[in-house]
């Protein structure tokens, strides 16, 4: 495993690329609700201001995933964008420090490994707890907090020695999920069977009533 650099800046250089044949795209508009200034994006971008889109107040994700950054240049707070649309800057983070979105970028996806390791201590010591996902493959984020709330840290294939190499301020992670590459799992791409007409009901034959017997009188 080939060993990662200590700042986010470097971190990004060398992973803005998707898997092979990947394609990404992202639409970011100027103000909420997909209003004003539009930008689409199919690679990295290091400043959206650069694009002429003052802010971002709203995103369109077409296909991903994405991170998202804080300040130019792939630094500050992390924002993991999937597949799907962001109306407010509310909808894509929940740590409510700022709403400041500058600078962009494709996730890597490799298919090769699916397990993220945590260790307790820096240098890879201490207790180790190892996460599984042989499903498809896919990469993860972390939170700082429980309930997948708080400051969020991309973990792509590679090692993080120490905390500071994920972008983190301080060694708290509380909740670890799955990013959904949708190169892989696309949304909606399940194809229901057709259905086989139901058999026609067999009609019962028309009651015939037996005919009652002659009368009787009696005399």
């Amino acid at each position: 495993m080939s060993e990662q650099q200590g700042a986010p800046e470097q971190l990004a250089a060398g992973k803005s690329q998707g898997g092979a044949g990947a394609t990404y795209k992202v639409v970011v508009f100027e103000f909420e609700n997909f209003c004003g200034k539009k930008v689409e994006l199919s690679a990295e971008c290091k400043n959206v201001i650069e694009k002429g889109c003052e802010k971002v107040g709203s995103v369109i994700v077409e296909s991903g995933p994405w991170v998202a950054f804080e300040r130019q240049a792939f630094g500050g707070e992390q924002f993991v964008l999937e597949k799907g649309e962001y109306p407010r800057w509310s909808t894509w983070t929940n740590s409510q420090t700022n709403n400041y979105l500058l600078s962009l970028r494709p996730l890597r996806v490799d298919s090769a490994d699916h397990k993220l390791h945590l260790f307790e201590n820096p240098g890879f010591a201490g207790r180790k707890m190892e996460i599984v996902d042989d499903d498809i493959p896919s990469l993860w984020v972390g939170y700082m907090f429980p309930g997948y709330r708080g400051h969020q840290y991309i973990f792509e294939h590679g090692d993080y020695k120490h905390w500071n190499d994920w972008g983190a301020s301080a060694p708290q992670i509380q909740s670890v999920r799955r990013v959904r590459d949708m190169q892989w799992h696309k949304r909606g791409c399940f194809i229901a069977p057709t259905p086989t007409p139901p058999l026609p009901h067999s009609r019962p034959k028309p009651h015939t009533p037996t005919p009652c017997p002659p009368c009787r009188r009696w005399h």
